[in-house]
């Protein structure tokens, strides 16, 4: 972090250390000593990502084939004592505190209350919520769901912690109801690669194992954060780094884990208090210029290109792949003629010798893997840069072979696999057939609402009920004043969930809050003790046991508690969803039916590991219409015009350590030097000197969202001077959320600018 003056700024000191180390142990024990009150909770930490354990609820990075003693990182750590604290939020906590206390406490504060033990039923008359029968509350939601004429009125959310068995019940029992309204997610984070590698490659998903990394000869880390969002990788980068591999990262913000890594499990580095260097380049892209560098590498590439075969050397390219497996290579070439380097250089905010540079290690290694994150997805153009992506790779054949490919890094542990298993607006005819075929029933066949398209529905009062299987939807969501205001119009707003969050303080006329078990505890059925499974960011199947006694005795499953919803609210039907939850393994050979990739699916599931399902593009088997992957063409570079004016910076959102999503685990972030705060916004020290601000100044950050006269205000922020790229800026999400407006999405995806919002800066009054 920049020092800029002589002067103490509260909460904000330089943090020197690596990512790891004994800074992460620390903060595993501080973590474990503030929730976890009994010695077999901290042991179920050994549980984790292990064969017979259950799967860390945190991130998607995939477990390796031979675990150690331990396969957790500090985060998957938090997530877990989160969820096993001893901390309840009981009836009792809420007869002490009305709904209009609540609101005015912090996230934190909310969740850190502890687990929720019984159904509740918002009361209005004490503005409180009141514990209630489940027989009653899955009553009052049925007779609610059941008085609707048109079922596209419902919207019903899906956390990405869903397991599949309970995504797939969900999706089936919507679609008997009528409906394909499926806000998720996914369609929040990483749509653009849903949207944009099928008609790239033919799969809307990553084509690369684990194993692929030990074969690969270099790594380019894109727009990902790994000492926060998903720390096991960081293993996997470490030992390439170690053995030669280059580490080529863009990014906006130097971050620590892409720097230097001390690893927990290695006792030299943790003795020796030494580190592991990871990036062997670190380029600090401007927020916004992504496309801008692919296109000055592809650019770069076919320049180096053109003077081997001129010089007599062979091709740069690999021709014989372009030749027998892609379309759209001449169309390519001519758009990258028409941009300048001048223009790629000041969209990039790279020097042209830099782009040129990570080209040329690019022509260098045979193999080559590119991983990417939501840096590159939550912008206005994110499934042109996902697709841009896959043209890099595609020019010298590092799709579908051994050690090279596309390597999209999922945020929650199973947002993959409940797409996978149907949780999608946009079902194909082939899914549809296949349902009506084993359920009897004919399900809609029209699309329906993503994210962003049920806020806006239920904003305009076309929606009036909302069912949330997990997640902090509102809060999630971008435009927090008009999505509130919308929530609060509603018939009827239905949390299953396993904390109290601020999303559940949003009343509709009816508001019901179903208490559900958590991935860490045993779940009896009437078989016995049952398992889930999830797929990770890798494709990866495996199977997930709890291991701890439940928190409560009145929580249900969330496949059970999906089964108790549909029975009410569906008299005919056709499913017998007692018989299912009775045995998850019958759920399994349902998805395997309709599925037929899952194949045998509960005895793979019984090896070790899981499975791996198909990926097509993988086997250079290509998804598409023309029976070939496509090299696709974006028009220019720029990604918002209103960015580039004076005084004008372009924000990103950003998570701290202490968080995962919307969880708020702390308020620390000790990779960026942050303690106990979280209104600060990081700054490159040359954009604080131009706008005549310092480190450590008050300020506020104003954005005018396009179509909008008002402007978007985030008032009495700190600017902290970073090393972030110049004309950047970088401040926490959801706080940052209200400078986002709800249209201000990729049109292709869906997904909200989250990481792009143009904004101007100065002083607080």
């Amino acid at each position: 972090m920049a020092k800029t003056k002589d002067q103490d700024v509260p909460g904000v000191k330089a943090y020197d250390g690596p990512a790891g180390g004994w800074g992460a142990l620390g903060a595993v024990a501080r973590a474990i000593k503030d929730q976890m009150a009994i010695a077999e909770d901290t042991r179920a930490l050994l549980r984790m990502n292990q064969p017979a354990g259950f799967d860390c609820p945190g991130c998607a990075w995939p477990d390796p084939k031979h675990t150690s003693s331990f396969e957790f990182c500090e985060n998957g750590a938090k997530a877990v004592s989160w969820e096993t604290t001893s901390k309840r939020t009981t009836p009792e906590f809420f007869v002490a505190h009305t709904v209009a206390e609540l609101w005015t406490w912090s996230d934190y504060a909310l969740e850190d209350e502890g687990r929720l033990t019984h159904p509740m039923a918002y009361d209005r008359a004490t503005d409180r919520y009141l514990p209630v029968s489940w027989d009653d509350a899955f009553r009052r939601i049925g007779e609610t769901l059941q008085g609707y004429d048109d079922p596209d009125v419902v919207e019903f959310y899906t956390s990405g912690r869903t397991s599949n068995e309970a995504a797939f019940l969900y999706q089936i029992f919507v679609r008997e109801y009528g409906t394909n309204n499926f806000p998720d997610c996914s369609n929040m984070c990483h749509e653009a690669t849903s949207v944009g590698l099928p008609v790239s490659i033919g799969v809307g998903k990553g084509t690369v194992t684990l194993e692929d990394f030990d074969l690969c000869d270099a790594i380019f880390c894109i727009g990902h954060n790994p000492g926060t969002n998903h720390p096991r990788m960081l293993t996997t980068l470490r030992e390439a780094a170690k053995r030669g591999v280059p580490i080529v990262v863009f990014n906006p913000l130097r971050e620590r884990g892409l720097e230097r890594f001390a690893a927990p499990q290695s006792p030299l580095e943790m003795l020796t208090l030494g580190s592991t260097p990871i990036a062997s380049a670190y380029h600090q892209v401007k927020v916004g210029g992504d496309v801008a560098v692919f296109k000055g590498m592809m650019k770069a590439l076919l320049a180096a290109d053109a003077a081997a075969i001129a010089a007599g050397g062979d091709s740069l390219l690999d021709r014989a792949f372009i030749a027998e497996h892609t379309t759209g290579f001449k169309a390519l070439a001519a758009d990258l003629e028409t941009v300048s380097w001048e223009v790629i250089e000041a969209q990039s905010g790279l020097p042209r010798a830099a782009i040129e540079s990570a080209a040329q290690v690019y022509a260098a290694a045979k193999n080559v893997i590119i991983c990417y994150g939501m840096g590159l997805t939550q912008h206005l153009h994110g499934t042109s840069n996902v697709q841009q992506l896959a043209n890099l790779l595609l020019l010298r054949g590092n799709i579908g072979r051994p050690g090279a490919g596309i390597c999209p890094l999922r945020g929650h542990s199973n947002v993959q696999g409940d797409r996978t298993v149907g949780i999608t607006e946009i079902p194909s005819d082939g899914l549809l057939n296949a349902i009506q075929q084993i359920f009897g029933f004919d399900p809609p066949r029209g699309k329906g609402h993503n994210a962003v398209e049920s806020i806006q529905a239920i904003c305009e009062g076309r929606s009036k009920a909302i069912i949330c299987l997990g997640g902090n939807l509102a809060v999630a969501m971008s435009d927090p004043e008009a999505v509130f205001a919308g929530m609060r119009k509603l018939d009827l707003a239905v949390h299953i969930a396993t904390k109290l969050n601020r999303s559940h303080l949003l009343l509709a006329r009816e508001s019901i809050i179903l208490p559900c078990l958590g991935r860490t505890e045993i779940d009896i059925q009437e078989t016995g003790a049952q398992s889930v499974t999830v797929e990770d960011s890798m494709s990866m199947v495996h199977a997930s046991r709890g291991t701890l006694p439940p928190a409560s005795d009145q929580l249900r499953s969330e496949p059970a508690i999906v089964a108790g919803l549909a029975l009410a609210t569906l008299p005919g039907t056709k499913v017998d969803w007692a018989g299912l939850v009775a045995d998850y393994a019958r759920i399994r050979d349902k998805i395997e039916a309709v599925y037929p990739d899952f194949h045998d699916f509960n005895a793979r599931i019984a090896t070790p590991g899981g499975f791996r399902l198909t990926v097509a593009a993988s086997d250079r088997k290509w998804l598409t219409p023309s029976g070939k992957a496509n090299f696709l063409v974006c028009a220019g570079v720029e990604e918002d015009p209103r960015a580039s004016g004076a005084g004008a910076l372009r924000l990103t959102t950003i998570r701290s350590h202490d968080q995962y999503n919307t969880t708020i685990y702390g308020l620390n972030d000790r990779y960026r030097g942050i303690t106990g705060r979280r209104d600060v916004i990081f700054l490159n020290q040359q954009d604080l000197a131009a706008l005549g601000l310092s480190h450590g100044d008050r300020i506020d950050i104003e954005t005018v969202a396009e179509g909008e006269d008002r402007p978007r205000v985030l008032h009495g922020m700190t600017a902290v001077a970073h090393d972030i790229a110049a004309g950047s800026a970088a401040a926490y999400y959801p706080e940052a959320n209200g400078l986002v407006a709800l249209g201000q999405y990729d049109e292709r995806s869906g997904t909200p600018a989250y990481k792009s919002i143009p904004v101007t800066i100065r002083r607080a009054a």
